[in-house]
């Protein structure tokens, strides 16, 4: 079957499964809701967060005829503040069923937290959930590649937050991900980092929880930042980065003001692109001016890097 059914995941574990914790300690997939023919919602109980995280998977269209095959994996990561659920973020605000509609992979979209920024978080030093780094990458992503036949070939994107997470987790983990594409993205967080204190703030949490104090726990939001870490990136590792200046741009309505948000990240963009280029990345980069923090722009950008990380994908 494709996933366990609920009397099986409720299952006594095996002597075996005792030797490594109870079932109830480690994530497991707890629900499946095949919403559509591309569509699964899933449900994963998560020690990493103290609670069931979710992600969204767009199946390729073909993935029941071939039951054996086993598919590569883009992850494309959300942004912050949307009043929905992260993990449909994607799929609600954009065409991107229609855009991956003859990609041969798995496309997943997981859970984020409205400000959890990809990170395991501080807490004061004493860490513990919300882990959210170690929920996508040392849980999903194994549940993904034995339940639904991920192949070990992955590309990561994201957009805002989201684009931090990709390009963070790319540098933080360089053996991982084949390729990483940020759109209008907070690719350099120390450049701003009462931006990102603020954002954390919005949503109830102490701004210090998520890397600590700027300056005393300096180490710790560098060993986050993209910019900084993208020297543990090889020469030669493809990296798409796009933002806009803030301007209204052509997707915009008539009448839309100066989005400040994008000028700052415009700025944190420029700094990443001339640091990728020194080290030797292969970097698309489309600082295209004119341009809102807004969905359109994430939704054609994506459809621009699509054919590069497809490309790291099929590689072999």
């Amino acid at each position: 079957p494709l996933l366990p059914t609920p009397a099986e995941a409720r299952s006594r574990p095996r002597p075996a499964d005792l030797a490594r914790g109870t079932a109830a300690d480690r994530a497991r997939i707890t629900a499946a809701d095949r919403v559509s023919e591309r569509v699964l919602d899933l449900t994963i109980h998560s020690p990493a967060l103290a609670r069931d995280g979710h992600a969204r998977v767009l199946l390729p269209r073909d993935y029941d005829r071939r039951p054996h095959h086993r598919w590569p994996v883009l992850y494309l990561l959300h942004g912050c503040c949307d009043p929905g659920p992260g993990w449909e973020a994607w799929t609600l605000n954009t065409d991107v069923e229609g855009l991956t509609a003859s990609l041969p992979a798995l496309v997943v979209s997981p859970e984020g937290g409205p400000s959890g920024f990809y990170s395991n978080w501080w807490n004061g030093g004493a860490y513990g959930p919300p882990a959210w780094e170690t929920f996508h990458l040392a849980e999903l992503r194994p549940l993904l590649e034995r339940t639904l036949r991920g192949n070990g070939r992955r590309a990561i994107a994201g957009l805002s937050m989201g684009g931090f997470g990709a390009l963070s987790y790319a540098a933080r983990h360089p053996r991982l991900f084949r390729a990483a594409a940020s759109f209008s993205g907070v690719v350099h967080p120390l450049r701003d980092p009462g931006g990102v204190q603020g954002i954390v703030r919005r949503y109830g949490a102490d701004p210090t929880a998520l890397w600590g104090d700027p300056e005393v726990q300096s180490a710790l939001w560098a060993a986050h930042d993209p910019y900084t870490q993208l020297t543990r990136l090889p020469r030669g590792y493809p990296v798409y980065v796009s933002c806009g200046d803030g301007t209204p741009g052509p997707l915009d309505p008539a009448g839309t003001p100066v989005d400040t948000l994008e000028r700052g990240l415009g700025l944190m963009a420029e700094d990443y692109v001339r640091r990728a280029r020194a080290h030797g990345l292969a970097l698309t980069a489309r600082l295209y001016g004119p341009g809102t923090h807004t969905w359109p722009y994430w939704e054609r950008e994506l459809g621009r890097a699509l054919p590069l990380l497809t490309a790291a994908l099929a590689r072999p």
